[in-house]
């Protein structure tokens, strides 16, 4: 198939920090080409993919533009109408750049799918897919609760290339945090479940400015206390594979409704087990008892599921991961929604 892939243009692909989506992108495209589609992205200048590149923008927004104030709705835009004035060149159209692209997609001449990976329990997005009743496939079933009228296609989950992420043994001595630190990622608890099950904990996260005073009031003073908790900041990839591996465990103690969570999959890929809390695509994503726990939202019941969480097969938590969480099966699932999507329109 020839698929048109449509990207938020804050960040290059593969992203060299922080960005979930993006680098979900990344693997789904390089999956796609070796399956040998026709990929063509429509993004940034500065991505670095197997696909054919129509950037949109030189650089990523997250760059900035030369000290000029930026408008990316305006950007976004513009974009799906480029996108939609060469429809004719694919067989499908992939947009990962969310609803803001329906107004020109929805006029396209080939079928169009969305990939939603943002919270959904905001107000007015069920008046936007009222208004456009656009095909979208969410990321997990938990994602679709929210907005249950929207017009659903399917569900795929998140794969990653498991060749990328070698699993290790968990003899770092430590938990993991990992990500941004926020409220809704609820670092503190973290803090105060590792310390309550006598776990050295390490967080490697990002702190978005946004953040910034919420971190300084509930994060800093916990983090000065001492007792085993280190904060290392934003990590890149490579450190964050090392970091993964030598974890007894990720802690993801979570307090939103988490569309699906991808460090997850991405500490099973390393044989780290996941303790995390009951939100969102949680329960979806972590099979109890062999990748790790489900817990209610309490730091005596984390503290508990991070010494039984140390005890799991490492082997069996990859073996899991491999079976369930493949760029492969996120691209065979994704082949189906295209075809399904073809054949209707023809």
């Amino acid at each position: 198939m020839r698929v048109a892939m449509v990207a938020p243009l804050f960040v290059p692909i593969p992203p060299p920090l922080y960005g979930g989506t993006e680098r979900v992108l990344w693997w789904l495209i390089e999956a796609l080409s070796r399956r040998g589609h026709e990929v063509t992205l429509f993004g940034t200048g500065d991505s670095t993919t197997s696909a054919t590149n129509a950037p949109f923008v030189e650089r990523a927004l997250c760059f900035g533009a030369g000290g000029r104030l930026i408008d990316p709705v305006a950007l976004h835009l513009a974009l799906a109408e480029a996108v939609r004035a060469r429809a004719d060149a694919f067989d499908v159209i992939h947009n990962h750049a969310d609803y803001v692209c329906f107004p020109a997609l929805n006029r396209a001449s080939r079928p169009v799918v969305t990939t939603l990976h943002g919270r959904l329990d905001t107000v007015g997005l069920a008046e936007v897919h009222r208004a456009y009743p656009s095909p979208v496939v969410s990321i997990s079933d938990a994602h679709r609760e929210a907005l249950p009228d929207a017009r659903w296609v399917g569900t795929v989950y998140h794969g990653l290339p498991m060749d990328l992420y070698r699993p290790g043994e968990g003899r770092g001595g430590y938990a993991l945090f990992l990500g941004r630190i926020s409220p809704d990622k609820r670092p503190d608890v973290a803090i105060r479940a590792a310390r309550e099950a006598g776990v050295r904990l390490v967080l490697a996260a990002k702190v978005d400015p946004v953040d910034q005073a919420w971190h300084d009031e509930h994060v800093a003073p916990l983090l000065r206390e001492g007792g085993g908790a280190e904060f290392i900041g934003e990590v890149d990839d490579a450190r964050k594979i090392e970091l993964l591996r030598d974890a007894s465990a990720l802690l993801f103690p979570i307090a939103w409704p988490e569309p699906f969570g991808l460090v997850m999959i991405e500490a099973m890929a390393c044989g780290a087990p996941v303790v995390a809390t009951r939100y969102g695509s949680v329960p979806e994503v972590v099979d109890e008892g062999v990748t790790g726990f489900v817990c209610d939202d309490d730091v005596k019941a984390l503290a508990g599921a991070l010494d039984a969480a140390a005890k799991l097969d490492r082997r069996a938590v990859r073996a899991r991961a491999e079976a369930r969480f493949s760029d492969a099966r996120m691209a065979e699932g994704y082949e189906a929604v295209y075809r399904s999507l073809i054949e209707g329109r023809s």
